[in-house]
């Protein structure tokens, strides 16, 4: 403002006012502009209200919809149409279906490229197949998802007790499949539907109640029973590096918010929060209603026992032919793809319905180049085999008009240690002759000795246990679990195992040097008898393959421990999982459990160890040895050491092939 005091005495009668005048004038123009709606019309945005993309050069059409359910809510779905079905001239092709929690238009778009093998080639599409057989590759976001409606819930339980409402992933694939037989003029009719992981689940719920056009379901390294032995827990012990997979997964619709770390060492990071519940506490977990159900039952009680896709698919008639595909050495999901064989099989009354591949793969391994695994070497890329071998002409009896039958036994079987593959009537069945299999006590003996003749002294060896220094399961430092590059998690089950069995707390046990082959098929079973002076305690066993110190052709294997098969037991759930009990103090008791599927010889030069100890961190939470209601809610007071016993009456009974090829 102009200050009267600074105008001659002549202009403040008369201008003052005029100016003043004025400058409301200008005052009140400005506000009238602002007021003034406003004239974009006049000036529009460069950037259409949609855009139709255009690409002639293509060799797909890319087509996006929203497929509407039974109860209105409508999911994301990326349809991929070959423009020349492959060149074949056919006017029809079949589906391959993927339902997914992990992006539909990323999982369809790996490359910006008008090459359909481009767009597809990664996680979780075996390219190959799809493109060169020209199906139609459709992938939709499961409901709660990126792009989809609805509510998310973490492997949604079929409609029931668990979930009230009239929807479920198997009404969804049943409604998404429906729609696509009719919408979709290029389709002869015909769907299969495959993925891995939690997009493995997904063909596993598709057949309850299956869409009568579903006509072959591929299930690979499924999530199955969470609690039993697939990604939350291992026999009632919690395994706490996926609590970074609960938060982003659930946090968000598109798994926007990202776990966050202060330290490069997840050892560190595991230890320094104390327990699973506490670090979960710092991050805000307790926002997330599937967090909150894993609190809620840290037991096998109604909630995990009813939704176990195995126990569920027990209980349905057996309509769409499946080929389970299981990895041997699957660091998330090594227990669902044979529980399920276990479970479907026996309604397999004619052999030809239910396939089963196992390959020597890490999870999900089969889609990509699988020559190697870690410092393994199988002298020939396996997962091309079994693309090229075994899912192509499978798929193809089904899902093409005319196609042959496939030449596929029921059990298609890498073995490692000879690397070679083998087709087998069932599993296990040893070889594809006449072999057996025979359960075979390998003896915990005195002087740290492995042997097949029991040599129990009624002692023991010991060792104690100190949650404030957990053996690591890998060594340190240790990565977050994930698949950036540079990531090595998804080798930790062939890391080098003598980085565990140099340890103090580690129980190393060997054989003497094999003087012939030793080939075992199937489920070695832990028998082990042992005491604690806590009143909790867990139990980890592995079954180790101890290379000859001098490897010529790979010198770096000299002295390599290679784990065939480990896991681990939560010791309050030794008489039952369904409800935890304290360990009765310095009592010598029975622990039993089962490890991993193998299919493994150990060859002239070899030798056999077995390690047990007591923790392994930080896959797996800390016991803390005291008898606690929760254990990822203890407190740093509950943690204590405890003096360890394993009495030489224990044993690993293996499955030895006692005949035929291999033994």
């Amino acid at each position: 403002m102009i200050s009267r005091k600074l105008l001659p005495a002549s202009l403040k009668a008369g201008l003052v006012p005029a100016f003043a005048t004025a400058l409301l004038a200008v005052s009140a123009g400005a506000f009238a502009r602002q007021d003034a709606a406003p004239k974009y019309p006049e000036y529009p945005s460069e950037t259409p209200a949609s855009f139709a993309p255009v690409n002639a050069d293509a060799d797909f059409e890319r087509r996006v919809v929203m497929i509407p359910m039974r109860d209105g809510v409508k999911l994301h779905t990326v349809i991929l149409v070959p423009r020349n079905l492959n060149g074949t001239g056919a006017k029809h092709a079949g589906i391959v279906l993927t339902r997914t929690p992990y992006d539909a238009d990323a999982l369809t778009t790996h490359s910006q490229s008008g090459d359909l093998a481009a767009n597809l080639e990664g996680y979780d599409n075996p390219a190959d197949v799809i493109v060169e057989d020209g199906y139609i590759r459709v992938v939709q976001d499961v409901r709660g998802k990126y792009h989809s409606e609805g509510d998310y819930v973490m492997n949604r339980p079929v409609h029931g007790p668990l979930n009230p409402t009239p929807v479920d992933d198997a009404t969804d694939t049943y409604d998404t499949i429906d729609w696509l037989v009719k919408h979709v003029p290029e389709s002869n009719g015909k769907v299969g539907t495959l993925g891995i992981s939690y997009d493995g689940f997904e063909p596993l719920m598709a057949l309850i109640h299956p869409h009568p056009a579903l006509k072959v379901s591929v299930p690979m390294n499924p999530m199955v029973d969470g609690w039993m032995g697939d990604d939350w827990f291992h026999n009632g012990a919690f395994r706490q590096q996926n609590l970074p997979y609960i938060y982003e997964q659930t946090a968000t619709r598109d798994n926007s918010a990202k776990w966050w770390s202060n330290v490069r060492d997840d050892y560190d990071l595991y230890l320094r929060a104390g327990s699973a519940g506490e670090l979960a506490r710092q991050h805000g977990m307790q926002q997330l209603g599937f967090w909150q159900k894993m609190l809620d039952h840290p037991d096998y009680d109604a909630f995990w026992q009813e939704q176990a896709v195995d126990k569920l698919l027990a209980k349905e008639p057996l309509k769409v032919p499946v080929m389970l595909v299981h990895s041997l050495w699957d660091q998330e999901d090594s227990y669902g793809a044979i529980a399920v064989y276990k479970a479907i099989k026996p309604k397999d009354t004619g052999n030809n319905m239910v396939k089963l591949v196992m390959g020597p793969w890490h999870h999900g391994q089969e889609i990509e180049d699988a020559s190697s695994l870690g410092a393994l070497k199988f002298g020939s890329d396996t997962g091309t085999w079994f693309r090229e071998h075994v899912l192509r002409p499978f798929l193809a009896q089904y899902l093409k008009d005319g196609a042959p039958k496939a030449d596929v036994a029921p059990v298609t079987a890498f073995q490692t240690g000879t690397n070679q593959w083998e087709r087998l009537k069932s599993w296990p069945a040893g070889c594809g002759g006449s072999c057996a299999v025979k359960p075979t006590p390998l003896y915990l003996e005195p002087g740290m000795k492995l042997g097949f003749e029991s040599d129990d002294d009624g002692d023991s060896d010991a060792y104690v246990s100190d949650p404030a220094h957990p053996v690591p399961f890998r060594a340190r430092p240790i990565q977050p679990v994930g698949y950036d590059a540079g990531q090595t998690w998804s080798q930790w089950l062939v890391d080098d195992q003598r980085e565990a069995s140099g340890r103090t707390d580690v129980l190393t046990y060997t054989s003497d040097v094999l003087t012939a082959p030793l080939t075992i098929a199937g489920q070695p079973q832990v028998h082990l008898t042992a005491s604690t002076t806590g009143t909790d305690s867990d139990w980890v066993v592995k079954l180790i393959d101890v290379y000859p110190d001098i490897v010529g052709n790979q010198p770096e294997m000299g002295g390599y421990q290679l784990a065939v098969a480990m896991d681990i037991l939560r010791g309050r759930y030794r008489e039952g999982f369904s409800q935890s009990r304290p360990i009765a103090a310095d009592k010598p008791l029975p622990y039993t459990f089962a490890l991993p599927t193998t299919n493994h010889v150990f060859l002239p030069g070899h030798r056999i160890m077995v390690q047990v100890q007591s923790s392994w961190f930080p896959l797996y939470d800390r016991n803390p040895q005291t008898f606690v209601p929760n254990i990822m809610l203890a407190r740093p007071e509950d943690f204590q050491k405890a003096t360890q016993k394993v009495f030489h009456s224990s044993y690993v009974e293996l499955p030895v092939v006692s005949s035929g090829k291999g033994s």
